[in-house]
């Protein structure tokens, strides 16, 4: 019997135990920190209208972090599943080549801003300039490239921010992580605390002041 109880016990131990794994297992790669890269991917999920578990799946196929916005930049704008897209990059293809694949050219990533960018921006920048409109279709971006301006564009998009602030941030030296953990906390302050977070303050106040009386 006491064998029998044993058993019983183990076998409940490894059910939490396989459970909890499972659980773990969905969010590995997003839950890795205080709203800095996951926050990044909600951020990713929100912008491009994905649902989370689509990004979550997708984040599992091993790609830089700051590739996926690419990986759903362009599945949007054509009209794939970004799975599609992720398969012809870890096949080995440049951006450039998956854009051309889809039948999309360099001015699709191109970000209007004003002034001179500074580094990392310079030359990607360059090429467009040193071109008339009607021949940035023959412009050949690098991978990196790419990715600096499809991040530039999600994150000055996403929180309404101008893409000169995002540019030196980037020249700075910070990932596209940090940089959206940056815009969202400056943009988050300069709105206040929230009307929710104001009633509360409200309410607290307002016993603060019942119970002073006699």
């Amino acid at each position: 019997m006491r064998a029998f109880k044993l058993t019983a016990l183990l076998a409940v131990a490894v059910c939490l135990l396989t459970g909890g794994q499972s659980k773990a297992g969905l969010d590995f790669g997003i839950s890795i920190d205080n709203d800095g890269v996951k926050g990044f991917y909600v951020a990713i999920g929100d912008h491009y209208k994905v649902a989370e578990k689509e990004v979550v799946v997708i984040k599992k196929r091993q790609l830089p972090d700051n590739e996926y916005p690419v990986v759903f930049f362009i599945a949007r704008r054509v009209g794939v599943s970004p799975d599609m897209v992720v398969k012809l990059r870890l096949g080995g293809q440049s951006w450039m080549q998956i854009a051309w694949h889809f039948g999309l050219d360099a001015d699709a990533f191109y970000v209007p801003i004003e002034g001179n960018p500074g580094p990392p921006y310079g030359k990607a920048y360059g090429h467009f300039k040193k071109r008339k409109k009607s021949e940035w279709r023959t412009i050949r971006l690098s991978d990196v490239e790419i990715v600096n301006f499809v991040n530039l564009r999600f994150v000055s998009e996403h929180y309404g921010y101008s893409p000169s602030e995002v540019i030196k941030l980037r020249g700075g030296g910070k990932k596209f992580s940090d940089i959206h953990k940056h815009v969202k906390a400056k943009k988050a302050g300069k709105r206040g605390p929230s009307k929710k977070m104001a009633v509360k303050e409200k309410a607290k106040a307002k016993d603060k002041g019942k119970g002073k009386k006699k």
